[in-house]
């Protein structure tokens, strides 16, 4: 991470050496492709037990005498604490559908912003006017969030639980600029109103737990944060408002993730389920951070302040303003009041209270327009998961 420091691109294309890429064959995620990949799996299980010739499974034979006895115990042991409840099932579905969202609007992002080769387009320019290795560091979230999907489907398989398959949603446009693939999309970026009270939160002593609320931090309302098409890669100030409104809402969507798996982690009764939400958890948390660091360069010099020919939009100069609440080095969170006011601040994410913490999501995702101009059957369907998953509680 790069602190605090605009850095212009240092090159038009990144070193091969050290890029990540889409893999092509990423798209329209969903059952299909896990029943598949388990397939695969099972037959090549199969034919490597083949291999095993005489003698080798007669000396495996004799270790295994040897050890039956001490891993039978073992194994009953597994066998018990693998056992999902309902509830245990349900979170890790709406995590599922939660990883498959953010993978489809992270593929957006990537496909315009990421890493590509030859010459850099605006966006990716604009981009990196923020942070040279904004392009990589796409890339990877991106990557990162396919295999939280990959995973949590897979998971759910291998226990006998229904995967999560959003497939049938995938009606929503793409981008009509150079680069964009052209398949339906779960997620718009094209319209989005960004909440970025997120900002204001994490530089505050106060806690939305204990029923603090917040400023947004800058207005971004119905606008793009990708290029809807080749137009909007001019001019320049333009595009870099673009840009600086898919860095605020890259960290918005990162937050809520990192929120999302605090207060789903207290609702897991399978030690098995617990760890797999507190280990995703912290990725998304080692995003967030990399974002609050990327949105604040897009608010202070040399990029700020700035106008948006186009619309208006001013990104002013945060450190300008002589709000400590705006001081855009503070990249970590300020202690805050946690569980109670009358305990000493500590330093967390917040919110992390789990109720109605899956059903709050899905408002608060559909409020941003994120989901502008998806079905009815769409929000129907993310409803009834996000009920299933409020209704788990902790229990063995």
């Amino acid at each position: 991470m790069k602190e605090n420091s605009p850095a212009a691109a240092q090159a038009e294309t990144p070193s091969a050496s050290t890029q990540e890429t889409i893999p092509a064959n990423t798209k329209n995620l969903g059952r299909r492709s896990f029943l598949k990949g388990a397939g695969m799996t099972s037959i090549a299980l199969s034919a490597s037990a083949l291999l095993l010739n005489a003698s080798q499974a007669e000396a495996k034979d004799d270790n295994d005498k040897k050890d039956r006895h001490d891993n039978d115990n073992d194994d009953k042991a597994q066998d018990k604490a693998s056992n999902l409840t309902a509830g245990d099932v349900a979170i890790l579905r709406f995590l599922a559908a939660a990883e498959l969202l953010e993978t489809d609007l992270w593929q957006q992002y990537a496909e315009l912003g990421g890493v590509t080769s030859g010459r850099q387009n605006p966006y990716q320019k604009a981009l990196a006017r923020l942070d040279g290795d904004g392009s990589q560091y796409i890339t990877s979230n991106t990557l990162d969030e396919l295999s939280h999907a990959e995973f949590l489907n897979a998971y759910l398989l291998s226990k006998g639980a229904e995967p999560v398959d959003l497939d049938v949603f995938r009606t929503l446009p793409s981008s009509q600029a150079a680069g964009a693939q052209q398949t339906g999309r779960l997620t718009n970026l094209m319209n989005l109103t960004v909440d970025t009270s997120w900002y204001t939160r994490y530089r505050s002593t106060d806690n939305p737990d204990l029923g603090a609320t917040f400023p947004q931090a800058i207005d971004l309302v119905n606008v793009p944060a990708i290029p809807r098409n080749d137009d909007d890669f001019g001019p320049k100030d333009h595009i870099q408002a673009i840009a600086n409104t898919a860095a605020f809402h890259f960290a918005m969507i990162e937050q809520g993730g990192s929120t999302l798996y605090s207060a789903m982690a207290q609702k897991a009764s399978n030690l098995e389920v617990l760890r797999i939400v507190v280990s995703i958890g912290g990725d998304e948390v080692a995003h967030f951070l990399e974002w609050v660091d990327f949105a604040g360069n897009g608010v202070q010099t040399p990029i700020a302040p700035f106008t948006d020919p186009t619309n208006g939009l001013t990104f002013p100069d945060f450190n300008a303003t002589g709000n400590p609440e705006l001081q855009t080095n503070l990249i970590f969170p300020i202690p805050c009041e946690f569980i109670s006011s009358k305990l000493p601040r500590c330093a967390v994410i917040r919110p992390t209270s789990p109720k109605g913490i899956a059903m709050g999501v899905v408002n608060f995702l559909t409020g941003t327009g994120l989901f502008a101009g998806q079905s009815p059957a769409f929000f129907k369907a993310l409803a009834t998961l996000a009920r299933q998953a409020d209704a788990a509680k902790r229990g063995f």
